[in-house]
């Protein structure tokens, strides 16, 4: 038995890429930062906070949505599972990419509401639904072949 299984709450460090492939099928890419928080030490040591970045890749609905409603800056949560690819850059050398695809996006915090002239009301608490949708399993017939991105 084993389990691939990722929760993160983090920021959006840019807007989604989106990109449409064969048949429509929309695929979506975007950076996430997870901090974890500094503290001091007894001995008064300071360690500051830690920033990983992580690179999400979510397919179809999750791709439209992410493309309406998630900007630079959005707090998710996003569930999924760790895959790793490699491929050949443009000089011939192998690299490997590690990616979290995400099989649930929630978005998460506050947002502001804008009125007809584009204008800042009050913020109100985001309610958009948790999006599940089935995730690309890497079969070829969802594959494009000008992968990676």
């Amino acid at each position: 038995m084993s389990v691939n299984k990722v929760i993160l709450i983090g920021n959006v460090g840019k807007d989604p890429e989106v990109r449409y492939l064969d048949k429509n099928v929309a695929v979506a890419n975007f950076p996430l930062a997870t901090t974890e928080k500094g503290y001091t030490m007894a001995n008064g040591t300071v360690v500051p906070d830690r920033t990983e970045w992580h690179n999400i890749v979510v397919w179809r609905g999750l791709a439209e949505f992410s493309e309406k409603y998630i900007k630079k800056g959005s707090q998710l949560f996003i569930e999924g599972k760790i895959k790793t690819r490699s491929y050949d850059d443009k000089t011939g050398n192998k690299r490997y990419i590690t990616e979290i695809y995400g099989d649930t996006v929630q978005l998460l915090g506050k947002r502001e509401q804008t009125d007809n002239a584009g204008t800042p009301n009050q913020p109100v608490a985001n309610q958009e639904p948790v999006v599940n949708a089935t995730p690309f399993d890497g079969s070829p017939a969802d594959a494009a072949d000008d992968l990676p991105f």
